[in-house]
């Protein structure tokens, strides 16, 4: 069984349907969200199936063949039950004459409160198994690499692994070699027992010596700590003044700000299945979809776009986060959900993320649940090689 929590994002764009004048109002005269009732919660799952299989408005007569033999579900019934969900702002009429979809705030009811406990399929249980059975002492990124690659063919959307961040690895030993044009290879193994190697080029030059004395100086006063913890006590060390003018400690600082440049992003970014995008019917519309495209080639805006997704607490505690149409802050990616989990490998403090992104028609409980079990083997498999 997966335990999961989903992000609370229903009174957030229930927001946004009623300031686009889409919303229902109690006895009283308030605007306050109006919850489906237990048939509306039964027509409303029906069609939010019917959609991801045929990609069209459901109408009432397909849904009165479906419950054809169910007490009180009359097509009468049906038909007003539908409108009752227009009202609500989790039924749209794209045309007319047309049947209804899921709006956004229709598809968020349902995540939040419809969808029961999860499960994982048998099948998708093999798959997952197959690809981490196989080769599964590798370095981080190709297993990284591998895992994005494994979701984007589950879920014939785009897989996407962002890898934990350098500057918040916790140091366990770093070593400074010299190369040639000023160029510095920084080794560093963080725990636990992660080695990351990085070429960083310096403005000065230094000398073998210098580069040895500081790393011995790093890992005996520094070892537990992460590389941006590091910076800034050396920072503050070198404002007392008796610090000032310490050739170890400059030559620390430098070393230490190029190791971890951009420290705030994750070290890489691991994007499979772009091209599956192109298969869908949702996105029909070529401009967007060329946006959409743009984005998801931006790897660092991509990577953004994922740490605003998991939400600290949520990080903490390795759950999914599932971000759904208008919830998505990026323009390019309203047409789209983005189905979140972290990792994180062995005890390490640095948290790295894993995501399926599709459009908003989407399996919603099978990619829940696959991105969740598919996070929890990446760290198993990832920290028994380390």
């Amino acid at each position: 069984m997966l335990t999961l929590r989903l992000s609370k994002c229903y009174f957030f764009i229930w927001e946004q349907h009623t300031a686009a004048g889409q919303y229902a109002s109690n006895s009283g005269g308030d605007k306050r969200p109006v919850f489906p009732d237990s048939r509306g919660q039964i027509i409303l799952t029906a069609i939010i199936n019917e959609h991801f299989v045929t990609g069209e408005p459901v109408g009432s007569k397909v849904l009165a063949e479906r419950f054809a033999n169910a007490t009180g579900m009359s097509s009468a019934t049906i038909r007003n039950v539908m409108g009752e969900l227009e009202e609500m702002g989790m039924l749209e009429q794209p045309h007319t004459s047309a049947g209804r979809v899921p709006t956004d705030l229709g598809y968020r009811f349902y995540v939040d409160n419809l969808l029961g406990v999860l499960s994982i399929s048998n099948d998708d249980l093999r798959l997952i198994g197959d690809e981490y059975g196989l080769n599964t002492h590798e370095t981080p990124d190709r297993l990284m690499e591998r895992t994005s690659h494994l979701l984007s063919a589950l879920s014939n959307n785009v897989g996407i692994v962002v890898s934990p961040s350098l500057a918040s690895d916790r140091l366990q030993h770093i070593e400074f070699v010299n190369l040639s044009d000023n160029r510095i290879l920084v080794v560093l193994v963080s725990a636990p027992n992660i080695v990351h190697n990085k070429i960083i080029r310096l403005k000065v030059a230094f000398t073998k010596e210098e580069l040895e004395a500081t790393a011995n100086y790093l890992n005996a006063e520094f070892v537990g700590k992460s590389l941006a913890e590091i910076r800034a006590e050396i920072i503050k060390l070198m404002h007392e003044e008796k610090a000032l003018f310490d050739k170890l400690l400059q030559t620390a600082v430098i070393l230490c700000s190029q190791s971890i440049e951009d420290e705030d992003s994750p070290n890489e970014v691991f994007v499979d299945g772009t091209s599956n995008i192109l298969t869908k019917s949702d996105f029909a519309d070529l401009e967007r979809l060329r946006e959409l495209i743009h984005t998801i080639g931006e790897k660092s805006r991509l990577m953004q776009i994922i740490s605003e997704c998991i939400e600290s607490d949520a990080a903490a505690k390795g759950d999914v986060q599932v971000v759904i149409g208008s919830e998505n802050r990026t323009p390019s990616l309203q047409n789209c959900t983005l189905i979140s989990a972290p990792y994180r490998i062995g005890n390490s403090s640095a948290v790295g993320t894993l995501s399926v992104l599709g459009p908003t028609r989407i399996e919603y409980a099978r990619m829940i649940s696959i991105v969740s079990y598919v996070a929890r083997t990446l760290e198993k498999v990832m920290s028994s090689d380390t």
